[in-house]
């Protein structure tokens, strides 16, 4: 199963369509990931094992979200239940999913280390917030290889994990198909997603400005625009395709 190509204003579409499917539910919308983004922090502060656990269980939270969105595209509602639903559907791949993303952001810090980004590296693994500006800019002089190198092995496990949840649980692929999937896919639609990354930017800083409160609202938003940006690269067959002008049904 490969994504199709798609021209590059959908990445405008995809944000158009999140936002309708937000306006099918907005309070539970808002309520849902308050809930999810408290727990997962709530979750990433338990002391040593916070931080992988919220790693390997973030694709399962995902996953839930997803198939609330699949209910809204279906004309059918979204419930409080859909925030659990990853945990009942295809749990074990989804959490092994999630298993990859932590040893390969291990092993990209492995890398920095290796080419001079030890310091640096140190310091982002160590979780506490960093004082004194001098500590960070010293771990940082040196490590100019190290974090070019970081930023395109990130960028590149990113990809792999962008459509990798949804394959899991839509189409049934393995975890490491799955990835390998939604790289491909994203690759291969480079000007559509740069779109749509660059569209978000302006709603994120105006989200960002009054106390981060406007991301109880763009949250969800994007939330959703990742189901249709799926269902746009991965239609499903054949009644459920939509066209790219036309929120999924």
């Amino acid at each position: 199963m490969e994504a199709r190509k798609v021209s590059a204003i959908n990445g405008w579409l995809w944000i158009k369509q999140g936002y309708r499917l937000f306006r099918k539910s907005p309070l539970l919308w808002v309520s849902l990931t308050a809930i999810g983004v408290i727990g997962m922090l709530g979750l990433a502060s338990i002391p040593v094992v916070g931080d992988p656990l919220a790693t390997l269980l973030f694709p399962v939270l995902l996953a839930g979200y997803m198939l609330g969105c699949h209910a809204l595209a279906q004309g059918e509602e979204m419930e409080l239940a859909h925030l659990f639903a990853g945990f009942r559907q295809n749990a074990q791949q989804l959490v092994t999913l999630g298993g990859i993303n932590l040893v390969g952001q291990l092993l990209i810090l492995g890398v920095m280390k290796l080419t001079g980004g030890g310091a640096l590296v140190d310091i982002l693994m160590s979780g506490k917030p960093v004082d004194d500006p001098a500590v960070l800019v010293q771990a940082t002089e040196g490590a100019g290889l190290a974090v070019l190198i970081g930023m395109a092995l990130f960028s590149l496990l990113m990809m792999a994990t962008q459509f990798a949840p949804m394959l899991v649980i839509f189409d049934k692929m393995l975890p490491v198909t799955a990835m390998k999937t939604s790289l491909r896919a994203f690759l291969r639609n480079i000007a559509p997603l740069t779109v749509y990354g660059a569209m978000l930017l302006p709603f994120a800083i105006l989200a960002s400005l009054p106390m981060m409160l406007g991301w109880l609202v763009l949250a969800p938003i994007v939330l959703a625009s990742m189901y249709a940006t799926y269902r746009d690269l991965f239609p499903a067959q054949p009644e459920g395709a939509t066209g790219p002008d036309e929120p999924p049904r």
